[in-house]
């Protein structure tokens, strides 16, 4: 693993010329940090508003052919205070006019997304005296717009290593006819990600507007323990019920090259953040569990019918039904004689047609469900090893008044996810951290 490290910049890092300056503070005070990702400018205050948004209006007003002035005026400004801020030289008007040349002859809807991160990459390596490379020069999507790995890591490392150091913008690649292509909204972190397997880089820090990953929702309990240390599939069941700092996917392309990430706060760069790591190192920071998240608005439907063990064809029969509707199962916890299907609610307008489908096909003795459901994940790796874990989340859970609807457990006894009612899961979630954060 070389020594380079890759540093991605989120919005609010880059929101004004202030925030610009703390950044090419960070990056100078290590020389390693070589590859620098950046995001669009982000808010700079809460009223604010995020330049890939207003890029998004310019383009809906441009295609009607409606006034624009106003709009494109809150672009330049936006990016001209950081300009003149910064002391940057660089005309901005012949990007922007470009961008509504581009518009007029009908360029898609991504590449007006990116924008946004194509200018201030431009301006960041100007300001820093990097090299800057088109990311749609180094990521490359296939036709269906599915990131191809292997073309982009191939491409990447061969290009890259002609750089020792350079800004690459996120959230954006190609496609095979040349057109640009985005990832998700905080398609940038995956940028990110993609640089440094590319690079083989030494870590991948993430520097955002956080100190990194919290036990469990700030908004739920005051002040929480930080986690400094988390491994890639805590981090994934964490990030799955919505404690999400990082992409989804941003894991991925680093996971195989045991290449840690850091997210680090921009605003408070000594702060030690959060250390994601190999799910194959030990993790010294656990002593009970490492987070804490959840999600409402489930419901379940609970199905029973004696000897279901011993049907052979009742989950795919089940299974059919889901996805004739169309439906992402979310858990399926199981008994010998019933089962409980676990799903969204978004798809709670579909409840009578399956449950009239599984009467019909699947021929269950009874068959019920139970709305406003919220489902709680307690991960810790250490769990496994760790007697009466289950018991002190239990009991936390009883002593708070908390009624218990469902239990799931993975059989990497990574996780227990508890299902409580909707009007529970503030108080679950503190009586669970009290019980075990000290």
């Amino acid at each position: 693993m070389g020594d380079a490290i890759v540093a991605k910049f989120g919005g609010s890092s880059l929101a004004n010329s202030h925030q610009f300056k703390k950044v090419k503070d960070i990056i100078e005070s290590d020389d390693n940090r070589r590859y620098i990702v950046p995001s669009a400018p982000g808010k700079s205050n809460p009223d604010d508003t995020k330049v890939t948004d207003l890029l998004y209006v310019l383009e809906n007003l441009c295609r009607h052919e409606l006034d624009m002035e106003s709009v494109l005026n809150r672009i330049k400004d936006k990016f001209n205070e950081i300009i003149n801020g910064c002391n940057i030289d660089l005309d901005l008007d012949p990007y922007l006019d470009k961008i509504i040349a581009d518009i007029r002859d009908g360029a898609t809807k991504q590449y007006v997304a990116s924008r946004g991160e194509y200018i201030n990459g431009i301006i960041l390596s100007k300001y820093l005296g990097f090299p800057f490379i088109d990311a749609k020069e180094l990521i490359f999507f296939d036709s269906d717009g599915n990131l191809d790995e292997e073309m982009t890591y191939r491409l990447m490392s061969k290009k890259l290593a002609k750089y020792e150091k350079a800004v690459i913008p996120g959230f954006y690649g190609s496609m095979p006819n040349g057109r640009i292509n985005t990832f998700s909204r905080g398609g940038s972190d995956l940028t990110g990600s993609l640089v440094a397997r590319a690079t083989n880089a030494s870590k991948y820090e993430n520097w955002t507007d956080v100190s990194g990953f919290l036990v469990c929702d700030p908004k739920i309990v005051d002040n929480p323990r930080g986690i400094e240390t988390i491994s890639y599939k805590e981090l994934r069941e964490l990030s799955y019920m919505g404690a999400s700092v990082l992409h989804d996917e941003a894991i991925f392309p680093v996971v195989s090259l045991g290449i840690p990430i850091i997210i680090k706060n921009t605003n408070s760069p000594k702060d030690p953040g959060t250390r994601i790591i190999s799910d194959t190192q030990t993790n010294q920071n656990l002593k009970n569990i490492t987070g804490i998240a959840g999600r409402k608005n489930f419901f379940i439907i609970n199905i029973e019918k004696v000897k279901l063990n011993s049907s052979k064809d009742f989950h795919r029969k089940l299974m059919s039904i889901l996805e004739s509707h169309d439906i992402y199962l979310e858990h399926m916890p199981s008994s010998i004689d019933s089962i409980s299907l676990i799903i969204d609610k978004s798809h709670e307008n579909k409840i009578e047609e399956i449950i009239e489908d599984i009467n019909i096909i699947c021929k269950p003795d009874s068959i019920d469900f139970i709305n406003h459901i919220s489902l709680i994940t307690v991960v810790g790796k250490g769990m496994r090893n760790t007697t009466g874990t289950s018991a002190r989340i239990f009991t936390a859970l009883a002593n708070a008044h908390v009624n218990i609807r469902t239990i799931v457990q993975g059989s990497s006894e990574l996780n227990i996810i508890i299902g409580v009612e909707d009007n529970d899961y503030e108080n679950a979630i503190r009586a669970i951290y009290d019980a075990f954060i000290i």
